[in-house]
């Protein structure tokens, strides 16, 4: 535990070596709530953390630490192997703000080996952070080429559609991507896609039928 210590004392010790005022400051108006912001974008928090192993214990205090950074680089430090599904629902219920969900699933979710087992069961559930990380996983596993059968398909999309019509603006845009992600599958994918988006350009939510035709729009551009 002391070796632990000391790993996280040095750790802060490169993070106020970057730090970024403005940032900091931008990043507390958007309504981020951790006791400590340095402000350091990405690509600098993956070279500090590229200086250390991965290591489970590690990534669990850091995780503890009320620090932005310290929570992002949680993701990046956790072996894959023994973070069971357990964890990965404590850090959801721990999490406070989009941008740790969208790059904790970046560095660390997707590469779960259960990831594909657990992203329906999170997408469907009622609590805002594990639909969240279900939608932004599932986007991501789809781009990987993961293939649904007809059941996990109807399944994904009619969560995803109910998500497209839910008040929560980051939930709406992850599920948005995922379905794009799907429809970019094939071309017959597209076509389904297609017609299924239909309905929502014609909902009376103004916000419902931009959504839908933002979909579509990304799908034709991208084919």
């Amino acid at each position: 535990m002391n070796d632990i210590h000391e790993t996280i004392k040095d750790i802060k010790s490169k993070f106020r070596l970057f730090m970024n005022g403005t940032v900091s400051q931008s990043l507390r108006d958007k309504g981020m709530k951790y006791k400590v912001i340095f402000g350091i974008e990405y690509p600098r928090l993956k070279e500090i953390a590229s200086a250390y192993k991965p290591d489970h214990a590690l990534a669990q205090a850091l995780w503890k630490e009320d620090i932005r950074e310290c929570k992002i680089m949680a993701g990046m430090l956790q072996p894959a192997e023994t973070f069971y599904p357990e964890i990965a629902e404590m850090w959801m219920d721990d999490m406070s703000c989009p941008e740790l969900a969208e790059y904790t699933v970046m560095t660390l979710f997707q590469r779960l080996p259960y990831a594909s087992e657990v992203v329906f069961r999170w997408i469907a559930d009622d609590r805002e952070y594990f639909r969240l990380c279900g939608f932004l996983l599932m986007t991501r596993l789809l781009a990987n080429d993961l293939k649904l059968d007809e059941r996990a398909e109807a399944e994904f999309t009619d969560q995803a559609f109910a998500a497209v019509e839910g008040d929560s603006a980051w939930i709406k845009r992850a599920a948005s991507a995922s379905l794009c992600k799907l429809a970019l599958q094939s071309r017959m994918q597209a076509k389904k896609m297609m017609k299924l988006l239909g309905p929502l350009q014609k909902s009376e939510k103004p916000e419902v039928a931009a959504a839908a035709r933002e979909i579509k729009n990304e799908i034709e551009y991208s084919l």
